[in-house]
């Protein structure tokens, strides 16, 4: 690209480009946001604030006037009439600026202009003329004025600085998000830290209206109670928001003084909250429950239930360590809709891994209907996960085929980083150091191998997880800790121990970390230009209850070829992938025990760039190096302090 010859040649290298940008992630009536070219970020060299130039770039050579008393319109050979870009840029440039844009209450230096790299200053005369735009974003710059530009780039940019400006300008744009667990930590008393945008927005303000007529006030009953009953039913994929806004509403609803509950299907997410974010806080642990526990609804019916993770709703509320008469005996979901007046579902059907997992956007709009409900449906598109990195999210459903997409090479786009790992070793030592220099990072597989239950009385973990001479155990299929003070499984994505195990998409989904390390088994491998899917067979060492790979494959025990077909589990798997793949915001580390596989990982990621590009926590300037918060340590604090300096002391480390 021309403009980035152009910042080397003027001592500026270092200035960031983020390419195809918007001034906000939403549009006005759910439309996509318009994309300027380029915005230049950087530090300006006189104050040192936060420095853009917001860019057009036009491929033009030549044009003509449309009009003599303007030169608003001209008229391009082969494109017929096309606005003045200045024109573009203003309303660019009032979207950044403005009361709503990303520079709005920020120290900042903004300006804007137009390169016409292949014009003469003489071939694009109308757009020089004094009848042009003018402003702060009318600058113009030919082939001609090329001297003109290098001056003004050292004019708005220092040379150091860019790596701290950009990440500023992309805090305040949305894009780099508080990870939730830390967020929830920051909470104090009924409030909390969660910044809801655009669409979140519209859903979390659409439900507690819908509260307000529907609900009673706790503190003034009515005479005649309110019969209605509300659903609301959210889609997003991964990283949307969707906790965001149930833990949002759940906090207002509380401080409203209604009754409301937390329901989710996955063990790994609750007992993140629970232990880490309400540790010693009884009354907001028993806020938080499961899909199965409302077997028998509660009398009243509370006012709001929140179910995340609705995708994960079984068909039947049952349990192997229940008696008969406590197992449930209709659809999981009329008991959810009978526990509550007002419902709220939050579902992404492309994260179903579990051939159990029956929640899906009909199961909610026939079960509404059945109880005489009203439905309100939103979708959320926006993601935040991954860096905020749409390409990335893309790139993964393309190349493992959960889009019907061509899977094309990785293109970085500086907000999400993907390498090749060439063994298992490399891997966990790129996830180690980024562990041990202050990042959350975890190492997480296929299910690919046996999982041996803790062994003796010491709760010793096998190495069932063995690629040649590398072995490491699964995360502790255990409710308490283990040998070596390996935390119990709900809890192994955020206790500091847990990197030492392997985790799965069991207890990975619904959590993040900074970084990533993802083993891809024998379930899913390369073979002439497509993914084969495959089970796996295991055999019993002598004298031992351990178990052994026999034929590779796939070994998790909930997709038995007698359980799923081979359709079926072709789905799951490339979806317990999807949700392994996608559980970092910085970085995502790959490597394949199979050789044809790896080398079809290593082509689409592409040579790496590791010096300057590489987001290691040592490379990250500081304002990137988002501390993860210690958890509160147990006490008898109302929940109104938790969080207030001097409520807790330092326990664990959350990552």
């Amino acid at each position: 690209m021309s403009l980035a010859a152009d910042l080397v040649a003027a001592g500026r290298g270092n200035v960031e480009m983020v390419v195809e940008c918007a001034a906000t992630m939403f549009e006005a009536g759910g439309g996509v946001p318009q994309l300027i070219d380029v915005v230049l970020v950087g530090q300006h060299p006189k104050g040192r604030q936060l420095s853009l130039q917001l860019v057009e770039l036009k491929r033009w050579s030549t044009v003509t006037r449309v009009e003599k008393a303007t030169a608003d319109w001209v008229y391009v050979p082969g494109m017929d009439e096309k606005r003045h870009p200045a024109l573009q840029l203003r309303d660019y440039y009032e979207a950044f600026t403005g009361t709503k844009g990303p520079l709005y209450k920020l120290d900042f230096e903004c300006g804007g202009f137009s390169y016409l790299h292949n014009a003469t200053d003489a071939s694009v005369r109308p757009l020089l003329d004094v009848d042009a735009p003018t402003g702060a974003y009318a600058q113009l710059y030919t082939k001609d004025r090329r001297g003109d530009l290098l001056t003004d780039l050292r004019r708005s940019f220092a040379a150091d600085g860019a790596d701290v400006a950009v990440e500023q300008l992309l805090r305040s744009m949305g894009v780099r998000n508080t990870p939730l667990l830390d967020a929830m930590i920051w909470s104090r008393g009924d409030d909390t830290v969660f910044t809801l945008r655009g669409r979140q927005k519209e859903v979390a303000d659409q439900i507690m209206d819908t509260v307000s007529k529907v609900l009673p006030d706790p503190r003034n009953p009515a005479l005649v109670p309110d019969e209605r009953r509300v659903v609301f039913l959210v889609t997003g994929g991964a990283g949307t928001g969707k906790s965001a806004i149930g833990l949002q509403i759940k906090a207002e609803l509380e401080a409203q003084g209604r009754t409301v509950k937390y329901a989710s299907g996955s063990r790994a997410f609750n007992g993140a909250i629970q232990q880490h974010v309400g540790f010693g806080d009884t009354e907001f642990r028993e806020t938080f429950t499961y899909f199965s526990n409302f077997v028998t609804p509660p009398d009243p019916p509370l006012d709001t239930l929140i179910c995340d993770e609705a995708h994960r709703i079984r068909d039947r509320s049952t349990n192997r360590f229940w008696k008969p008469e406590e197992q449930g005996t209709r659809p999981q979901v009329d008991e959810l809709l009978d526990a509550s007046r007002l419902t709220v579902f939050f579902m992404d059907e492309g994260q179903s891994v579990r051939p159990n997992e029956v929640g899906t956007v009909d199961l909610i709009r026939d079960a509404a209907q059945r109880h005489g409900a009203q439905l309100r449906e939103y979708g959320l598109r926006e993601q935040f996960r991954c860096g905020g990195s749409d390409a990335y999210v893309r790139w993964v459903r393309a190349a493992l085929g959960v889009a019907d997409e061509t899977p094309n090479p990785w293109t970085p786009d500086g907000l999400m980083h993907i390498e090749v790992a060439d063994s298992p070793e490399e891997l966990e030592e790129i996830i180690r150091a980024e562990a041990l220099a202050g990042a959350s990072a975890r190492m997480v597989a296929g299910y690919c191998w046996p999982w041996t239950k803790p062994i003796g009385d010491e709760r010793r973990l096998e190495d069932d997880v063995r690629i040649g001479e590398w072995h490491r155990p699964w995360n502790a299929d255990s409710d308490s800790f283990c040998a070596n003070e390996a935390p119990p499984s709900k809890i192994w994505s955020v206790h500091e121990n847990g990197l030492d195990q392997i985790g799965c998409v069991y207890t990975a989904q619904g959590l993040e970390w900074d970084w990533c390390g993802v083993i891809m088994g024998d379930d899913m491998v390369r073979r002439d230009e497509q993914w084969v899917f495959r089970r796996g067979k295991e055999r019993k060492l002598l004298d031992s209850d351990v178990k052994r790979v026999a034929v590779p494959g796939s070994f998790d025990p909930k997709v038995k070829a007698g359980s799923v077909d081979d359709d079926e589990f072709a789905r799951l798997v490339r979806h317990a992938y999807h949700v392994l793949m996608t559980r970092a915001s910085r970085a995502t580390v790959l490597y394949s025990t199979d050789e044809e596989t790896q080398k079809y990982l290593k082509k689409l990621v592409g040579e790496v760039e590791i010096h300057g590009l590489r987001p290691t926590w040592k490379n990250l300037p500081q304002e990137a190096r988002i501390p993860h918060l210690p958890r509160p340590r147990g006490s008898k604090r109302s929940r109104r302090n938790r969080g207030k300096p001097g409520s807790y002391e330092v326990d664990l480390r959350l990552f």
